[in-house]
């Protein structure tokens, strides 16, 4: 088959030329631009009402662009509603749960996956072939949604340039009512709406170009699969050489990266096999290539794992990691389909099985990926518990448990095993209740400890008020002491608050201690207290000089530090 055309068994409503598409498309996007607005105008972006509902006309606006056919509108329009349904529920689930359950982010991501598997199944007719679909038109399909998508964004940039260029020629005449309209947030949501769904109608009305196209990018894909499956192989050989060593010295990146390649060569693979045995590449070197990608799939999705079981080793669960357990899985199972497709298929049927494994795989994930973004599970509460069986056990000592991802990161199971925690005796219940007494989220937590970073404070008044405000201090800013730092107490400020200056480093912070217990940052900086505005403009022979003044600096063994103050 010419791959400049779709497959006969694309859905001809689908790609048949509709001159009244791209209209219709233009006007669907303009009015759920405007329902966008509606829904969102007067709330704040946390409301679970007016996200759940903005996503439900969003995702049902997008569908059925891509969907929309002449003859039998019936199915787009029920799909295109259910696909709404489904993803503005979990908008607003995630919402109203962000902060009583962990990674509700991950949720909807899951659900937008669900939604990109969604869409080119049903234009392939998997609704009524199921596993019998032609995976040839669901290939086709997936390809058409990403090119006429991306040009549909792209042409919504080009209608935004011409409207500043028309509004900048209006202006030179003193009229301003483009620009007006441009600052109204109404007018950019419809614009912006129309522009996307009249490129896309466009576009979908052209999508026999495509397949020429989806040509030319499997001929450069299958090029580039011949020089990444050698490095694979390098890498791997040396992997093994190595007794594995960087997986326990690399833990925080090796896994992303080992998914990223395990991506990569099943990318490359199916860009050498393509959509039959007639249409694959016949160089025998790509077709040895192909078969390596699909072969090292599995070995980098499970060396992947093991990176993660390192991290969990050393660490614990956590919602992110456990999501990550899942991608990895999902990860496992391509590689082993490709396993069994080379076995079943041996030298000549090996492709075509891997064909067959991507459709039903593909079904699979979609179906995996609605079930996790339903809020059925609750990756804070096991994470928790695996969290406080390893602190119960002697696997992490007290002073170096993370009691900040309990009370922040695993939601209200979090919270609560963090009260059961403090309730307790001990170190343990001292440092959990001070975790649960800190009122807002740190910036970051790195891989030093609440009790090092603190140890290295050097100079706190032994008062409980300023031990307690400087823990919390590092608590929140876990940036500051990663070595010693000083802490210099002042004179009072002249609203009564007590005044530090804390040394760490060559940074030099100022802090006032507040009513509530909690240390503020502020700003004495001498050019800053006493810069000043001149009201009017000096006179040519104005007098210019240099004044000494007096100031005050901080000073480290005998070397100044920092800006000097008032």
């Amino acid at each position: 088959m010419n791959d400049a055309a779709p497959p006969a068994d694309a859905d001809v409503g689908l790609i048949e030329d509709w001159p009244a598409r791209p209209w219709l498309l233009g006007g669907l996007g303009a009015v759920a631009g405007l329902l966008v607005h509606l829904v969102t105008d007067g709330f704040t972006v946390d409301s679970p009402i007016s996200v759940g509902a903005s996503t439900l006309i969003g995702f049902a606006a997008l569908a059925l662009a891509f969907t929309l056919r002449k003859r039998q509108p019936v199915g787009p329009l029920v799909f295109s509603a259910l696909l709404g349904l489904v993803m503005g529920g979990i908008a607003w689930q995630a919402v109203a749960a962000d902060g009583h359950r962990a990674g509700t982010e991950f949720a909807f991501a899951a659900g937008c996956f669900f939604s990109l598997l969604a869409l080119p199944l049903f234009q392939a007719g998997f609704h009524r072939t199921r596993l019998a679909t032609d995976y040839r038109a669901t290939h086709f399909h997936v390809w058409a949604d990403a090119v006429s998508g991306g040009g549909a964004l792209a042409f919504v940039g080009l209608s935004w340039l011409a409207l500043l260029l028309v509004d900048g020629l209006f202006g030179l005449v003193g009229i301003d009512v483009i620009g007006q309209l441009m600052r109204e947030d109404a007018f950019g949501l419809a614009w912006s709406g129309g522009a996307f769904g009249a490129g896309l109608g466009v576009i979908r009305n052209n999508l026999k170009v495509i397949g020429a196209l989806q040509n030319v990018v499997m001929l450069v894909f299958a090029i580039l699969a011949v020089p990444f499956a050698a490095a694979l192989l390098v890498f791997l050989v040396i992997l093994l050489a190595t007794g594995g060593k960087a997986l326990w010295e690399a833990t925080d990146s090796a896994t992303p990266i080992l998914l990223a390649c395990a991506a990569g060569a099943f990318i490359l693979a199916n860009a050498i096999i393509r959509d039959s045995d007639e249409e694959r590449s016949q160089n025998r070197v790509m077709l040895i290539a192909g078969a390596v990608l699909a072969v090292l799939i599995f070995p980098l999705s499970a060396f992947g794992a093991m990176s993660m079981g390192i991290r969990i080793d050393q660490h614990g669960l956590s919602p992110e990691r456990i999501w990550a357990l899942i991608a990895i899985a999902v990860a496992c199972a391509y590689g082993l389909a490709c396993w069994v497709a080379l076995v079943r298929g041996r030298k000549a049927m090996w492709s075509a099985r891997l064909r067959d494994a991507n459709l039903h795989l593909a079904a699979g994930v979609c179906v995996l990926a609605l079930v996790l973004a339903l809020p059925l599970w609750d990756f804070g509460a096991v994470s928790a518990r695996n969290q406080v069986a390893r602190l119960e056990a002697g696997k992490v000592a007290p002073e170096d448990f993370d009691y900040t991802a309990l009370r922040w990161d695993f939601g209200d199971a979090g919270r609560a095993v963090l009260a059961r925690l403090a309730k307790g005796e001990g170190e343990v219940a001292k440092l959990a209740a001070e975790a649960e007494a800190i009122q807002r989220r740190p910036y970051d937590r790195g891989r030093d400890s609440v009790s090092e970073r603190t140890a290295n404070l050097r100079g706190v008044p032994e008062d409980a008020a300023a031990r307690a405000a400087f823990t919390q201090f590092v608590v929140l800013e876990s940036w500051r002491c990663r070595e010693a730092c000083r802490v210099l107490e002042l004179e009072a400020l002249p609203d009564g608050r007590r005044r530090f200056v804390l040394v760490d480093g060559s940074a030099v912070s100022h802090l006032a201690l507040s009513g509530d217990g909690e240390l503020e940052q502020f700003n004495p900086a001498w050019e800053n207290e006493f810069a000043s505005v001149v009201d009017a403009p000096l006179a040519d022979d104005g007098a210019v000089e240099v004044r000494e003044e007096t100031v005050r600096r901080v000073y480290l063994d005998g070397k100044p530090v920092g800006a000097p103050f008032k």
